[in-house]
């Protein structure tokens, strides 16, 4: 999968942009938290307030190649939206290295088997989890795999850590957290998901948030206002499928410039 970032040679941290943002990359979203930022030192376009669930943690901002973008994932190309219903695009938050597009397909996907339960409810736990990955197939190619390793998303039964809002000192438990980190596969920029999901989600909640990360972990690095769109930035009672609005914001997203997937610019590399 090749070295992670922050294990570069010497010669090469030079083209980071500061000396203070030299980190692993690990952006995450999660489920009904506010924003916070700690001790950071980013452009004003990156610390603007998000509600609900999106933080920054420090991370490097890499001398990598102008972002230009793929083709079109068939199965989006295809996607009509018939309904007219519009998108949540000027939602979605841009990154240091553009938008997170995927390029190479199918994105494997690794669904861990929860151990501190039996065996039956661990296998119970999996099969939810892998039917709500499913849903998203129809608009990109998915497949499962049984090694981690290999895997470009991750989903793990873990409860994702506490945070504290800027108003309250109060820790708030999340239901769920994506993160992401970026790493050199042959000099290409890439990048990989891990899925951290509460084991107090179970029947529905447990689709709707294995079904609302995975849309942040398919590139949708945002939320919608909307409580109809799987990407609402809250759960609510009667969780909604998969929405021709989410649909056409993942699209939208697909048609943007990214670094990610091209080889990075630099003769050090």
């Amino acid at each position: 999968m090749g070295n992670i970032i922050q294990n570069l040679r010497p010669n090469t941290l030079k083209n980071l942009v500061t000396h203070r943002l030299l980190a692993a990359l690990a952006l995450a979203i999660g489920t009904g938290l506010l924003v916070t930022f700690t001790n950071l030192q980013l452009t004003n376009a990156l610390i603007k307030p998000i509600l609900y669930d999106q933080e920054f943690i420090i991370s490097p901002l890499l001398c990598t190649s102008p972002p230009k973008p793929h083709p079109l994932p068939p199965r989006l190309a295809q996607w009509q939206d018939r309904t007219n219903s519009g998108d949540y695009f000027s939602q979605v938050t841009t990154t240091q290295v553009g938008y997170l597009i995927w390029s190479q397909f199918p994105i494997r996907v690794y669904v861990e088997l929860p151990k501190a339960v039996n065996g039956k409810q661990a296998q119970e736990w999996v099969n939810t989890v892998s039917q709500a990955v499913q849903e998203w197939s129809v608009y990109l190619p998915l497949t499962l795999v049984e090694q981690p390793e290999v895997a470009n998303i991750k989903i793990v039964q873990k409860a994702p850590p506490l945070q504290t809002s800027p108003e309250s000192k109060i820790p708030r438990a999340r239901s769920a957290l994506t993160t992401y980190e970026l790493y050199l596969n042959n000099k290409v920029l890439s990048h990989r998901f891990t899925i951290l999901v509460s084991p107090n989600q179970i029947g529905n909640y447990l689709t709707a948030a294995v079904r609302h990360e995975f849309g942040h972990a398919l590139g949708i690095w945002g939320h919608s206002p909307l409580q109809t769109d799987a990407l609402y930035f809250s759960q609510v009672r009667n969780p909604p499928p998969i929405s021709p609005r989410d649909v056409n914001t993942l699209k939208r997203i697909y048609e943007q410039p990214t670094s990610l997937g091209w080889s990075l610019q630099s003769p050090d590399f």
